[in-house]
């Protein structure tokens, strides 16, 4: 409970308080490409229920949404403005609406779309999922530039099934295993700063 009400505090704070440049962020978008404000995808949340996340569309709209669910490096579908969103992180901002809904936490592992989440182990999926998705972990700040690193491979399917996916499960459960307030602030601060840095 405790939990819940720090999320909804700092996110409808956060939404007050982004109000203004959230709402350039969306007419940028509208400017920039045709297609809605919002990228709405299917991801696997608490005890394993799916919802829809929140995202600012960073690519061109696809109304089947049949590409690929891995973005490897310079996608072509990456927009002008999406390409700023990405590398700046602040098409994830939008999320703020999930932690106000309760869907997402601001701290948590971050949800998986259900095609990942059905590899992962028995014990771990149990584990990872007993706690709210968050906007960002241990997992999200190593692997914020995940893009990059995909787009060496060979085979950026397979490395993110065989190498990064067990990765951020393992640091995922680590999370679940030390979550707390004291932990979510040092995450929030690492993730504040890990942007600022780049």
């Amino acid at each position: 409970m405790a939990k819940r009400l720090f999320d909804l505090l700092l996110s409808s704070l956060g939404l007050a308080v982004l109000a203004l440049p959230l709402a350039l962020v969306a007419l940028a978008i509208r400017l920039d490409s045709p297609g809605p404000v919002f990228y709405r995808q299917v991801r696997v949340g608490l005890r394993g229920r799916e919802f829809r996340i929140h995202k600012f569309r960073t690519m061109a709209h696809d109304p089947g949404d049949r590409g690929p669910q891995l973005t490897v490096g310079l996608d072509a579908r990456i927009t002008r403005v999406g390409a700023f969103l990405r590398r700046t992180k602040l098409d994830e901002l939008a999320q703020l609406f999930d932690v106000f809904e309760g869907t997402m936490s601001l701290v948590g592992p971050r949800p998986e779309v259900p095609r990942y989440v059905a590899l992962y182990p028995a014990a771990l999926r149990e584990k990872v999922l007993s706690v709210r998705p968050g906007i960002t972990d241990f997992a999200s700040i190593e692997y914020r530039d995940e893009s990059t690193l995909l787009a060496r491979s060979a085979d950026p399917e397979r490395t993110y099934r065989e190498v990064i996916l067990p990765t951020k499960l393992a640091l995922q459960a680590r999370y679940v295993d030390r979550s707390g307030l004291g932990t979510d602030l040092v995450l929030i601060g690492r993730t504040v700063w890990a942007i600022i840095a780049r």
